[in-house]
């Protein structure tokens, strides 16, 4: 299943934007709580001291006295947010209204309730204290919460405005944070890009910070400077051995042509020619590693230019027109008009393969389509045979160096054509693969646009 969010910048951004939004929430949210627990404390120690208060009076001056009070601190309004109420032993209510029916406890209780509010359609908290006097009669102190909701509102409305700037910060903080991780391994990938294009000498640049991310690019580099040890010494053997033998192998060829003309024997004859073929084909094949050899361990040249692949593919095409011929195989080219920037003899060398390849498997009087097409991605050049094919499960295998399917072990060739093909595609920033032509082989190679 593919990932809605495929960047690992992007989703390390949004990580730390949640982090930093999460931490956010957290810490208001804890304040907010603790603020409103405050108040709310502060509110009912008010409504404590003013309940002792009244108690008192009662205690002095008995039901007239408190009554008295009550009245009096009502019609002066001294504390618009003071909230009283008495109840005889009866349930008759002598100053204002009592929440609910439920009567306190011998200790008197804490309720919270809501009353209209003087504007229309609100409401305001009451945080109030019931207790019952001695004679029966219950006693209402409160205290309207309106202050301290107000307070917290705007602590709410605060927290939105501080949320929005710390999403826009939380934002910004992982969009640093992702664009200096990517910049970061941006060298990183640089490097891995050059040294598979064949840049082999190319290393991370250090900073010697001594952090996570350069301690990485030195071991890299240090695992860089073993391949390529590792690999010029197979690069140097591999050459040693083909130069030197070479060398024995020409002058062996030589030596059996010569004798091939002395001999006068059908049956020597015969056999000197088998041996003259074999010879060529272990010729040809330290010619193709000596080839391969090179391709793989030299980047592209800066100073090659821009070509018309075009006029090289009809080339090969006319190359090969006469051999299909013979053997009575017809080339059909669709050729467009298209160039790329690339050395001219290796591409000409990939396509001489590719017909070749197509050549050797295709059957009488079929035909070997070959087409170039330019396309957004780059230029694509297509080869198909109407031969046996390669199964899917060998396509990836016969890339390999003398690599040859089971049914193929009698023909001509060492197993180094593909070989050949995908190192100088690779060289020049393509891709190419195998595909079912049904029935046959169809190559496919894309070359990137100049």
């Amino acid at each position: 299943m593919k990932r809605l969010l495929p960047s690992t910048s992007t989703r390390l951004a949004l990580v730390v934007m949640g982090l930093f939004l999460a931490a956010f929430v957290l810490i208001g949210g804890g304040v907010y709580l603790a603020v409103s627990t405050l108040l709310l404390q502060d509110a009912r120690e008010l409504v404590r001291a003013d309940a002792v208060t009244l108690v008192d009076t009662w205690h002095e001056g008995g039901h007239a006295a408190l009554l008295a009070e009550l009245q009096s601190r009502l019609r002066d309004d001294g504390d618009p947010d003071a909230v009283y109420a008495l109840v005889a032993a009866d349930g008759v209510a002598l100053i204002g209204r009592m929440p609910d029916a439920r009567r306190p406890g011998v200790r008197g209780r804490w309720v919270e309730f809501a009353e209209q509010a003087p504007e229309e359609g609100q409401t305001e908290r009451v945080v109030a204290y019931m207790q019952v006097l001695g004679d029966g009669e219950w006693l209402l102190t409160g205290q309207r919460l309106q202050a301290q909701d107000r307070l917290l509102e705007l602590m709410q409305r605060a927290a939105l405005l501080s949320l929005l700037v710390a999403a826009s910060l939380g934002a910004l903080v992982g969009w640093l944070t992702s664009r200096w991780v990517a910049r970061r391994l941006r060298a990183l990938d640089a490097t891995v890009a050059g040294v598979g294009g064949g840049e082999l000498g190319l290393r991370v640049p250090l900073d010697h910070s001594g952090d996570a991310f350069d301690l990485m690019a030195h071991r890299f580099n240090a695992m860089l400077d073993r391949i390529e040890e590792l690999l010029a010494g197979v690069r140097h053997a591999t050459d040693h051995i083909a130069h030197d033998l070479r060398t024995p192998l020409t002058r062996l060829r030589n030596r059996l042509e010569g004798v091939r003309h002395d001999v006068h024997d059908p049956v020597a004859q015969h056999k000197l020619e088998r041996a003259l073929a074999e010879t060529d084909q272990l010729l040809q094949a330290f010619g193709a590693l000596l080839r391969l050899a090179k391709i793989e361990a030299q980047p592209l040249d800066d100073a090659v230019g821009v070509l018309a692949l075009r006029e090289l593919v009809a080339d090969a095409v006319e190359m090969y027109a006469p051999i299909a011929a013979e053997r009575g195989i017809r080339i059909l080219a669709r050729l467009q008009d298209a160039s790329m920037r690339g050395d001219r003899d290796q591409l000409f060398q990939m396509v001489v393969n590719l017909l070749d390849n197509a050549l050797k498997y295709a059957p009488a009087g079929s035909e070997v389509d070959v087409a170039l097409v330019p396309a957004e991605a780059g230029v694509a050049l297509t080869v198909a045979d109407s031969g046996p094919g390669i199964p899917a499960s060998e396509r990836v295998r016969v890339f390999d160096r003398f690599q040859r399917l089971e049914t193929h072990r009698g023909s001509p060739g060492v197993g180094l054509g593909l070989s050949l093909v995908q190192a100088i595609v690779r060289h020049h920033g393509g891709r190419v693969e195998l595909q079912d032509n049904a029935p046959g082989l169809r190559v496919w190679v894309m070359l990137p646009l100049p």
